[in-house]
């Protein structure tokens, strides 16, 4: 099955001069911890809640000054929507990540999650395995 099948794409974003408060509303408002941050159409990065909560709240910086640019992690990780959803379960895996931006054509057309591939029963165990690669600790850099 293709990403295009399975991605929502009613997606909420940002662009990278959101203060990150208004960016935690923006999450709150859509029940989700992720955020694309948009710049010109393309995506610039995304924003988690743990990049809030990690590169501003645990620093002590103000969240209405403190910008999405500065919070957020880049480049983000896309695939194309006609991505196979076990290739993209895989790259979620090697990546450690929940979530992927689709973009077609350089620009933003849905996010695929991991949940997105569990809810399809052929991808189950794909999004599994990748859940369990994700959830284990990072290796120490050497």
């Amino acid at each position: 099955m293709r990403l295009r099948d399975l991605m929502t794409t009613d997606v909420r974003t940002c662009a990278p001069d959101t203060p990150v408060s208004e960016v935690a509303r923006i999450m709150e408002e859509a029940d989700c911890g992720f955020v694309p941050v948009v710049d010109g159409g393309r995506v610039a990065g995304v924003i988690t809640d743990r990049d809030i909560v990690l590169r501003a709240v645990a620093r002590g910086r103000d969240i209405r000054t403190t910008t999405a640019r500065e919070c957020m992690t880049s480049p983000a990780v896309t695939v194309g929507p006609d991505t196979d959803a076990h290739a993209a379960a895989d790259l979620m895996a090697d990546k450690q990540i929940r979530r992927l931006c689709v973009v077609d054509g350089g620009r933003l057309v849905g996010v695929v999650a991991l949940g997105d591939l569990a809810t399809e029963r052929i991808h189950v165990d794909e999004a599994g395995e990748a859940l369990s690669s994700i959830s284990e600790p990072a290796q120490p850099a050497h």
